[in-house]
């Protein structure tokens, strides 16, 4: 098998309307600087949106969706706090509060041992208990993640516009988003995450194993 790590911030929030939105922004990662947002509907729709074919590719293989678009991705962040996204049709823009207890103790994990199997195995159905997220999953194509979280925190405000709709105020997300076995914090989170995707070492990244 072959790993592939992901280094950067994974949001997950719920809205009012019962759509559910998980933005992923990857500084790090075997394509470079990119991000894409997931978003499922209150009917169990699953879209995702990716900044390029590659990437496109890439998650399809390893997540559930029912439809796939390649459209221009852009993230902004100011001050750290607030963060606007782009991803037509959909326009995004949230901020987060200060580092809760959560957040405290992942930041005392020494980086090494955050990202481990052996811990991230550990820490799994903790994990699910108190946020209602994984530590590890299985994927499509055979491949299998890891979350090694280092840092999080809440959401506290967010606005949202989908296909010209508001989608109403900041809720919980629930129920939990259907895109994997993973899923994202219950409670809407910001949470700083070095992902670990193993796949077959004759898959290419673009895609599935050939």
């Amino acid at each position: 098998m072959l790993s592939l790590r992901f280094d950067g911030w994974i949001a997950g929030l719920g809205t009012a309307s019962g759509t559910r939105l998980v933005l992923g922004h990857w500084p790090g990662s075997p394509f470079g600087l990119f991000s894409d947002v997931m978003v499922e509907g209150p009917d169990g729709h699953r879209l995702l949106l990716a900044p390029s074919r590659q990437v496109a590719d890439f998650v399809a293989a390893t997540y559930l969706f029912d439809e796939v678009r390649v459209v221009p991705v852009g993230v902004g962040v100011t001050g750290r706090r607030h963060w606007t996204v782009s991803a037509p049709p959909l326009d995004l823009r949230f901020s987060t509060g200060r580092r809760n207890l959560t957040g405290l103790a992942l930041r005392a994990v020494p980086g090494p041992l955050a990202v481990s199997p052996g811990w991230l195995a550990l820490w799994d159905r903790p994990a699910r208990l108190l946020l209602g997220a994984r530590t590890h999953a299985t994927a499509r194509a055979g491949r299998h993640q890891w979350y090694g979280a280092r840092d999080l925190h809440p959401v506290v405000s967010a606005t949202a516009v989908h296909e010209g709709r508001d989608l109403g105020g900041l809720a919980p997300v629930e129920p939990p988003v259907r895109f994997g076995s993973g899923s994202a914090p219950r409670p809407p989170s910001l949470v700083r995450v070095t992902t670990t995707v193993t796949v077959a070492r004759d898959a290419s990244t673009t895609g599935a194993a050939s």
